[in-house]
């Protein structure tokens, strides 16, 4: 057991006593009258979950956290005046309310998110790149390398840009970038590009700069970077600030974000899917999922020991995913856990998919016999037909089975600009559970992040 400080344990130990007390303050208030009571314990949940997005978040999540925090407090601050009698007894009590919700939320905060003005900062040994290239796709993103004066910009940050132009191979630039004595790598593009230029950066022992000029760019987001304005990555070359996160392979083949196999990943086989997203999944989901399809040949087994047969949806990714009703839904919280999240579907007709979306709805997607998620440091897929289509990182690709992934912990060295470790741990501090309260409470990290850090150390 990784033990924590004094300071934290204590604030953890204070949180879940003034937690406590707020409940049963709120309930000995409140308990005759049931509507007061409902009100105030909905607008206690409300202001709590307000409260952790104003600690952790930057705006504009920030400005809903204030939100909520107001809609919370007024709610119960309401339901106290509601329930009561005499403005002496209403003040008194709607300040002891306030008092324990800044108590509990001010405690937690200090337990579970380590003081931002303490993060170690760490400047790329020996100061920032003396021979940085950037290379840049400029059909990316609609052009946004030109839209945001990534050039020019790279130019006055001392950074050779090499753009990749018709009939050039992007390999084949990095590898030239490489031998003329780059000492970093940067890609301006999609995911990709930024896994293939990452993939060689790490061939040859050199750190890694992500700029945020592709369409989506979920490597970013969950890096915490702007996708917005992909010029705030482009400090990183000077910033040289270090950060390292985990990439994992599929046959040893280099991926940052997922692999897709099943229905997605058949799809994007078609040529059409590219100019017609929408348009191309609507046409072939039904023929794959009707009573007429061919099951999925995709075979693996879970860590508990079941066998799984004919899944149509696999997803394999470098951390795991947010599934589920949260703001982060389909975004990872952490890059350097050391661990493959997995999930998979395994409906094999139309109802079958209704009654798992229906379980979903309800919060009870886990339960049901048509969905398996779980992590690994490694897992494998199997096929019968010796090969499977698959979408790594948005590439199409068809590859020999069985396909073995791994986890790689820490092993991409990124540069990112001032600022970027701080994105990072207000990401991380949203997963939070209270079993990890009561785990800091007792003197130790939660298991689940201290074997993180045992696979990245």
């Amino acid at each position: 057991m990784r033990p924590v400080s004094i300071r934290r344990r204590v604030a953890a130990i204070v949180a879940l006593v003034s937690s406590v007390l707020l409940a049963v303050a709120l309930v000995a208030i409140l308990v005759g009258n049931g509507a007061s009571l409902a009100m105030g314990l909905v607008g206690l949940c409300v202001a709590v979950a307000g409260g952790w997005w104003l600690i952790t978040e930057p705006m504009p999540r920030r400005a809903v956290g204030i939100a909520g925090v107001a809609v919370g407090l007024a709610a119960m601050i309401f339901a106290v005046t509601n329930a009561l009698n005499g403005a002496d007894r209403i003040v008194a009590r709607a300040v002891l309310v306030g008092a324990l919700f800044a108590i509990t939320l001010g405690s937690a905060r200090t337990a579970m998110v380590h003081d931002l003005h303490e993060l170690d900062v760490r400047v790329h040994a020996g100061g920032a790149p003396r021979r940085p290239v950037l290379l840049c796709n400029p059909w990316s993103g609609g052009g946004k390398v030109e839209r945001f004066g990534l050039v020019p910009l790279a130019a006055e940050l001392g950074v050779e840009a090499v753009m990749l132009a018709r009939g050039l191979d992007l390999e084949q630039l990095a590898r030239e970038a490489v031998a003329r004595g780059a000492d970093c790598l940067g890609m301006a593009g999609g995911d990709g590009s930024q896994a293939l230029v990452a993939s060689i950066a790490v061939e040859h022992g050199l750190p890694f700069v992500c700029v945020s000029a592709g369409t989506r760019n979920h490597f970013a987001l969950d890096l915490g970077l702007n996708r917005d304005d992909p010029r705030e990555s482009m400090y990183a070359f000077r910033d040289a600030v270090e950060r390292r996160v985990d990439y994992a392979t599929v046959n040893d083949r280099f991926f940052v974000n997922n692999v897709s196999l099943g229905v997605y990943a058949k799809i994007v086989q078609e040529e059409s899917y590219r100019d017609a997203k929408l348009d191309t999944t609507k046409v072939l989901l039904p023929e794959m999922l009707g009573h007429e399809a061919e099951p999925f040949d995709l075979q693996f087994t879970t860590p508990d020991g079941t066998e799984v047969d004919g899944a149509i949806i696999v997803m394999v990714s470098n951390n795991a995913y947010v599934i589920g009703a949260s703001p982060d839904n389909a975004q990872r919280r952490h890059l350097d856990r050391g661990e493959l999240g997995i999930f998979a579907v395994t409906t094999s007709t139309g109802a079958q998919a209704a009654r798992l979306f229906a379980a979903s709805a309800l919060g009870r997607r886990t339960r049901s016999p048509f969905w398996q998620q779980f992590t690994a440091t490694d897992f494998e897929v199997r096929s019968r037909s010796g090969t499977a289509f698959a979408g790594i990182d948005g590439e199409a690709l068809q590859l020999p089975t069985p396909l073995r992934f791994r986890i790689h912990p820490e092993g991409l060295t990124l540069l990112v600009p001032h600022g970027n470790l701080e994105s990072a741990e207000r990401r991380r501090a949203r997963d939070v559970q209270p079993a990890d309260l009561l785990a800091v409470a007792a003197g130790h990290e939660p298991q689940r992040f201290q074997a993180a850090q045992n696979e990245g150390g």
